[in-house]
C-alpha cells in the first residue's frame, strides 16, 4: 500500500480546521493508496468530531449541489474508507486521520467525492431533533474534495463553442458568454480568455483571462468582458481554450463592431 501526504490549503470553522482540503489520489486500478487529514480543535474544552462520505454535483454556472454518498456515477465514495471516522481532540491539539481508496480491477475512470467533517455539539433533551441520538447534535461542516484519477489515464480533451454577446443596455463594458465542453476523461484546469484582432490593422488586443476546473463529460458556461478602450472599427473576437500543454489552443469567433 503507497501512503502520500499532502500539505494542502486549510480550512477552519468557527472552532476546528481541516488540512488538506484537496486530497488527489492517482491510484492505478487493484491498487490503494492512502492520504492523512489533519483535524485541529481550535476551542477551549475536548471536542468530538465525525467523518463522513457525501457526494456532489457541478451545474453549467460552476454551483456546486451536495449529495448523499454513493449518489452519481462518478463517484469514488465506495472506493473509500476513513480511519477513525470519529475522533476526540483535546483543546489546541490535533489528530491525524487516514483516507484510503482501494480502486476495483480494470477501473481505469476518474472519480470524485466529498469527506464532510463535522463538530459534534451536546444537546438538552428539549432540543433534540428526529432521528438524532439524545443529548448529541451537529454543528456546521468542513468539506473536504476527494479526486481519483490513475497517472496512466491521459485522456484530456476539451472544447469551446458558442461564443455570444450577452450585454445589457447601460453595461461599462461588452459582455460575452462561451461554452466549454470537457469531453476527455481528466478533470482539467483551463483558461479561458478573449482576444479581439482589428480588421484594418491586425492590432491584437487581450482581455482578462478566466481559469477553471472542468469534470469529465460536463460543460461549463464563461462569461468574459472585453476591454473599453478598443478603437473604433472592426473585429475579429476569439475565445480561446487553453487547457494542457500538450494540446494544441482551441477557439471559437465572431465578428463584432466598436462603434
Amino acid at each position: 500500500m503507497l501512503i502520500l501526504v499532502l500539505a494542502g490549503t486549510k480550512l477552519f470553522s468557527q472552532d476546528f480546521e481541516v488540512s488538506p482540503v484537496k486530497l488527489y489520489f492517482s491510484a492505478e486500478p487493484g491498487e490503494s493508496q492512502t492520504i492523512n487529514l489533519t483535524v485541529k480543535n481550535h476551542g477551549n474544552k475536548p471536542e468530538t468530531f465525525i467523518l463522513s462520505l457525501g457526494d456532489f454535483l457541478i451545474d453549467n454556472k460552476g454551483t456546486k449541489e451536495m449529495l448523499d454518498a454513493n449518489s452519481t456515477k462518478n463517484s469514488c465514495a465506495n472506493w473509500l474508507s476513513i480511519n477513525p471516522s470519529f475522533v476526540e481532540i483535546n483543546p489546541n491539539e490535533s489528530k491525524l486521520v487516514g483516507v484510503t481508496i482501494m480502486v476495483p480491477n480494470g477501473d481505469y475512470s476518474t472519480r470524485w467525492s466529498q469527506i464532510f467533517v463535522r463538530q459534534v455539539k451536546e444537546r438538552t433533551s428539549f432540543t433534540v431533533d428526529e432521528g438524532i441520538s439524545a443529548g448529541i447534535g451537529v454543528s456546521p461542516r468542513i468539506a473536504v474534495t476527494v479526486f481519483q484519477s490513475p497517472k496512466s489515464n491521459s485522456n484530456y480533451n476539451a472544447q469551446i463553442n458558442r461564443l455570444k454577446e450577452i450585454s445589457q443596455p447601460g453595461d461599462s463594458l461588452r459582455k460575452f458568454s462561451v461554452n466549454v465542453e470537457n469531453i476527455g476523461d481528466k478533470i482539467t484546469q483551463c483558461k479561458v480568455y478573449l482576444i479581439a484582432a482589428s480588421l484594418e490593422s491586425a492590432e491584437e488586443f487581450p482581455a482578462d483571462t478566466v481559469i477553471l476546473d472542468t469534470y469529465p463529460n460536463s460543460s461549463r458556461t464563461i462569461f468574459l468582458e472585453l476591454p473599453n478602450f478598443l478603437p473604433k472599427g472592426k473585429y475579429s473576437l476569439s475565445a480561446i481554450l487553453d487547457y494542457s500543454n500538450a494540446k494544441t489552443l482551441e477557439g471559437t469567433q465572431m465578428m463584432i463592431e466598436v462603434e
